[in-house]
């Protein structure tokens, strides 16, 4: 076995390959650009080796540089994570010559699978279904939207040498179709340094499943079951899941097997994944193959019990893979959320900071249930534009079978978000929560359309039903009790009726009123109160101090967690989704409260302000132009993603602010408007 190996990567991926490595005796190389010189990983491994600056082509996309690496650390391995040049024919083969071992499939591989136009060609020939569409090379966008008409809409734009949702786009119209192609060519030219763009029939209502194969050296191929990925936002994955619950035995063993026949038709070698979309009748369609280790492993090692880095090691030092297909067995269900630095209440725009607090779920809640945090960050490191948004990779996994062993990975997702604190930046967990809570997801009735068909208008919160809302009033209520109990302790405030505290409250939870009446117990630290609300005997009870964000009790004998926050006189108290401001007033005070005006939006802003760090790419107006409704006003790059800014009305450009190629902050006005 290798005695060091360099990560070609960053982030939570590099921690993940790292700890197993010193886990099986093997010495670690991280690399890193000026940005991540306080990184995790770099403090995780052995040595550390600086790379160039903060942008990835300058740093973690220079071949020569990290070969380099390997020669001045003594690295006899590298393994690249996924992105970067997890799929680079060229780095391969330029670690091939130098005598390093790349932790990955065979050059001939890479190129034959890695391409996605070369890829559909072979796979066709190989005998394996492809989804229509146009395989050959697209030179304009006039061309594309002529192909797009020939193949009939809608359609998928992709980049050839793409991944990750990058340099991807679906058209509805001819508009679409033009402005999607620029978008998508410029994106893959800087992901992947590649603008190649193909395009193929959108199936609607479609699932995204995948096979996870892994090969060794000495023709053994085996597929580890499949992971259903179908919950995306702009086809960036968001939350994947093993098994599929769409899934039956027969499509998953024909699924596993072609995956396996195509692996294996070109000399394949280490882990990969072959994607396959599913239509509601279970026909399946293959979309391509990742040659590398996937975001979403997790979930997979979960239910398999293996380590597939492990795996992956071994097979690259020659050895034969341990088990046979009939040995893989799956064992429950696992879940993996993607957490993501940006801002859900703003239609998902990036967030960048400092983490001040970091605090992830200790533990599952559960019988039979155990939880999985993957992350790169640790409480004040920094989050920047230059990278992808990922945070962490929060997965669950529940023993049994079938529905019930879903619906308790579910459960104790649900629990873990609610548990997770995270602040200094924006945070996509109110979704995550919101997602767990739907009742469509819950169900398993899912498709790749399923965010934007439950969220059109985007997210503004999850609506709490009534048994959630009572949840919620009960433990603001008796958080708001909690603290006026201290401040009596510590204040030396001796109550009426012989020190009790008075029985009748309201709670109000942002414009809605609940009464509350303390029936039994007192406030103390450990709480234990008999509380009704609205009528309804609510058993609380918490070891929560005034401070804390994250409140743990249980309610009528069941674990509950939430977050709690301190704003003003008031207490902000986020669970499954659900954001509420909470006071605790008395009932005449209540009264007078629920008659008071409430505030108005104010008027229009007749600026375009910038909704998140990063780098103007265009500006395709000018001053004293009328621009309608919808159209692009300006487009901005922000952790490798175009983010296209239009106009919400008609406006006519008054001043430009900023120009193409200015790195511009959260809320610089780009524009003015008359």
């Amino acid at each position: 076995m290798f005695a060091k190996i360099l990560i070609a990567n960053r982030g939570e991926i590099a921690c993940r390959v790292i700890a197993t490595a010193k886990r099986m005796g093997i010495a670690t190389v991280a690399v890193y650009s000026e940005a991540d010189r306080h990184a995790l990983h770099v403090e995780m491994a052995d040595e550390a080796v600086p790379i160039g600056p903060a942008p990835a082509g300058e740093s973690y996309l220079k071949i020569d540089t990290i070969i380099e690496a390997c020669r001045q650390t003594g690295a006899q391995a590298v393994h690249p994570g996924y992105g970067f040049l997890s799929e680079n024919a060229a780095f391969a083969r330029a670690l091939e010559a130098a005598g390093i071992v790349f932790v990955g499939p065979p050059v001939g591989a890479i190129e034959a699978m890695g391409d996605k136009i070369t890829s559909k060609k072979f796979a066709k020939e190989a005998g394996v279904n492809v989804v229509p569409g146009h395989m050959g090379l697209i030179e304009s966008s006039e061309e594309a939207a002529r192909i797009a008409s020939e193949i009939g809409l809608p359609v998928m734009l992709k980049a050839s040498a793409g991944g990750g949702g990058k340099g991807m786009r679906i058209a509805w119209n001819e508009r679409e179709v033009r402005e999607g192609f620029e978008a998508a060519r410029r994106e893959a030219k800087s992901s992947f340094g590649d603008e190649r763009i193909f395009i193929e029939k959108f199936i609607e209502e479609p699932r995204h499943i995948e096979i996870q194969v892994m090969a060794d050296a000495h023709g053994n191929v085996i597929y580890l079951g499949e992971r259903e990925c179908s919950i995306q936002r702009r086809n960036q994955k968001v939350v994947e899941e093993a098994p599929s619950p769409f899934l039956d035995e027969e499509t998953r063993k024909a699924m596993g097997e072609q995956a396996c026949a195509l692996a294996a038709a070109v000399g394949y070698r280490s882990a990969g994944t072959v994607e396959f979309i599913v239509d509601q009748h279970r026909h399946f369609y293959f979309l391509e193959m990742n040659t590398r280790l996937q975001v979403e492993h997790p979930v997979t090692e979960l239910v398999t019990g293996l380590d597939l880095v492990e795996m992956m090691l071994r097979v690259a030092d020659g050895e034969k893979l341990p088990l046979r297909q009939e040995e893989v067995k799956m064992q429950g269900w696992a879940i993996e959320c993607r957490l993501y630095a940006e801002d859900p209440f703003r239609n998902f725009l990036p967030s960048t900071g400092r983490l001040t607090r970091y605090r992830p779920p200790e533990r599952a809640s559960g019988e039979g249930t155990r939880l999985r945090n993957d992350t790169g960050v640790v409480e004040g490191s920094e989050i920047t534009l230059f990278y992808d948004p990922m945070i962490a990779k929060l997965c669950t996994h529940a023993t049994g079978e079938g529905a019930k062993a879903r619906a308790a990975a579910v459960a104790a997702m649900s629990d873990a978000l609610d548990a997770f604190t995270v602040e200094g930046i924006r945070h996509n967990i109110p979704f995550l929560a919101a997602l767990m809570a739907h009742p469509r997801w819950q169900e398993g009735r899912l498709s790749t359309a399923f965010i934007a068909e439950e969220f059109p208008d985007g997210f503004s919160g999850a609506a709490a039903g009534e048994e959630e809302a009572r949840v919620l009033a009960a433990i603001a209520a008796t958080a708001h009790l909690i603290e006026r109990a201290r401040l009596d302790r510590l204040s030396g405030r001796l109550r009426p009726h012989s020190g009790r505290i008075r029985e009748d409250w309201v709670i109000r939870l942002d414009g809605e009123f609940r009464d509350v009446r303390v029936a039994g117990g007192r406030p103390g630290v450990p709480c234990d109160l008999d509380l009704v609300i609205d009528g309804a005997a609510i058993a609380i009870s918490t070891v929560w101090r005034p401070g804390e964000l994250t409140f743990h009790g249980s309610i009528e004998g069941r674990e509950v967690f939430a977050q709690i926050a301190r704003e003003g006189a008031a207490l902000r108290v986020e669970r499954r989704g659900v954001s509420r401001l909470t006071h605790l007033l008395r009932p005449a005070v209540a009264e007078a409260a629920r008659h008071m005006p409430e505030k108005k939006a104010g008027e229009l802003d007749n600026r375009l302000l910038c909704p998140m760090p990063g780098i103007v790419i265009s500006l395709p107006v000018k001053e004293g132009q009328k621009v309608e409704a919808g159209e692009t006003l300006a487009t901005v790059e922000a952790m490798k993603m175009e983010n296209v800014l239009r106009a919400e009305r008609d406006v006519v450009v008054k001043k430009i602010c900023s120009a193409p190629g200015e790195v511009v902050a959260f809320d610089q006005v780009l524009m003015e408007f008359e």
